[in-house]
């Protein structure tokens, strides 16, 4: 059995694809099973390849009541509390990053400048584990009842700093639609009143307003048949190139090159401004990164994502 750790998010979980199916090839006769938040586990047949989920919530100790692990796979972060929760489980071996404080000094060192679909390869690798960074992709769940070729603005993200302003992203909604685009907004529950926010300052209808309507699987539908994406840095964005569908992601404190889609995809166009990404901000509000990009930057890299969507599609075709 080979145990697996990833117990974040949407993105989280997406940018761990290569690795786990890395794992799923190499391991072909053993039991895969990935410990994660439940809520996560519609997705995670999205990846395939998983046998098993674990609940786990972040690094809190998680019941294990299966056999001894051959690996326990590190895959959440570089140590030590994430190597001990798997420590706990008595795997054969641990395969994680070099943590002396934990007991593990074997695994290669953490390179905090890299791309996050690299590092987890990279670490695999170490372990003789090949991996692709570019299989990103996702499995197709049915489509949802809403349809098909929407058009889907997602201003949320946990981070703060990590959004932006909800009015330029209600006149993005309003330009979109009078180009003909069927704009639907989403979000968490806790994200409620700004979605509504985005869509009352659009002038779309209520209907709109998806903010905690939709479980993992229901997102992952609308993206995977949509026509367009525009959100920060979260995790519709990873869904966005795991299927992909054209998207805009606009970045801030965190760099595209660490977290962004791959740059030889000119459908997805990642937005920041290079020169502002050091700078600190104020507490609780937009990262000034953010902040330095305008409306028209989003609508003109829309137009190219599209562009260049529709174009990779013509030749697939052929």
């Amino acid at each position: 059995m080979i145990l697996v750790l990833r117990a974040l998010g949407v993105g989280d979980l997406a940018t761990a694809v290569p690795a786990l199916r890395g794992l799923r090839a190499a391991f072909a006769d053993h039991p895969l099973v990935l410990a994660a938040p439940g809520w996560l586990e519609p997705m995670v047949d999205l990846v395939g390849g998983i046998d098993r989920v674990v609940r786990a919530d972040g690094l809190d100790p998680f019941d294990w009541p299966g056999t001894q692990p051959y690996w326990a796979v590190n895959l959440h972060g570089r140590g030590p509390r994430s190597h001990r929760l798997l420590q706990g489980a008595e795997p054969v071996l641990l395969r994680a990053f070099a943590c002396p404080e934990a007991g593990h000094t074997d695994g290669p060192a953490w390179v905090d400048d890299e791309h996050e679909v690299h590092r987890w390869c990279r670490l695999l690798d170490w372990y003789g584990v090949p991996c692709d960074p570019a299989d990103l992709g996702l499995r197709l769940p049915e489509p949802h009842r809403l349809g098909i070729g929407l058009t889907l603005l997602h201003p949320g993200g946990k981070d703060a700093r990590r959004r932006w302003a909800p009015d330029r992203f209600a006149a993005v909604a309003r330009e979109l639609t009078r180009l003909g685009h069927r704009v639907l907004v989403t979000g968490s529950t806790a994200e409620r009143d700004l979605v509504r926010h985005v869509v009352e300052s659009a002038g779309l209808p209520a209907t709109s307003a998806l903010a905690g309507h939709l479980d993992v699987r229901e997102l992952a539908a609308l993206v995977g048949y949509g026509r367009l994406v525009v959100s920060a840095d979260t995790g519709i964005a990873h869904l966005a190139t795991g299927y992909g569908t054209p998207s805009v992601v606009i970045f801030g404190p965190v760099r595209p090159d660490h977290w962004g889609p791959p740059p030889d995809r000119p459908w997805h166009r990642a937005l920041w401004a290079a020169d502002l990404a050091g700078a600190a901000g104020e507490p609780g509000t937009i990262h000034p990164a953010l902040a330095a990009v305008d409306v028209r930057q989003v609508l003109t890299a829309a137009d190219d994502a599209e562009r260049a969507g529709r174009s990779r599609d013509a030749v697939a075709a052929h």
